[in-house]
């Protein structure tokens, strides 16, 4: 899963294409899937021509916020990391991966899910009810 990471990573202008953050990140993602009551999922794909390796992945989290009139339970669903290895591309392997988490993150009441879009797989998710919103997002790094 960490590789599959690793080739969105990657495929995105200016980010580091260190593998390092892998070693420390294993133990919380393994520790993460573990728990079959908890808020995080992954769906992934075996590769067709090598086995015990993936093809693609899709994850994602369920989180709370306070609720409002269109999601009075306040449970928002995100769909992140989702990769395809680039020689299973054009596959369907990634619509499968994102279907399931979409089916996992309804059954534990999402009201909508977010998620960020490159211009490649912006079709996919269009495709699948995604639209664009007006994002007044801001960040802080700690």
């Amino acid at each position: 899963m960490l590789r599959l990471r690793q080739v969105m990573i990657d495929s995105m202008a200016g980010t580091d294409p260190s593998t390092r953050w892998h070693t420390e990140s294993l133990p919380v993602l393994k520790g993460r899937l573990a728990d079959p009551d908890g808020d995080f999922a992954a769906f992934v794909v075996e590769h067709p021509e090598r086995p015990g390796a993936l093809a693609a992945l899709a994850a994602g989290a369920l989180e709370y916020r306070i609720g409002r009139a269109d999601n009075p339970l306040g449970r928002v669903g995100h769909v992140f990391s989702v990769a395809t290895d680039p020689d299973a591309r054009r596959r369907g392997h990634a619509r499968a991966c994102v279907t399931e988490l979409l089916a996992w993150l309804r059954e534990r009441g999402a009201a909508h899910v977010d998620l960020n879009a490159s211009a490649e797989a912006e079709p996919l998710y269009a495709s699948l009810g995604f639209v664009r919103k007006p994002d007044p997002s801001m960040r802080l790094a700690l």
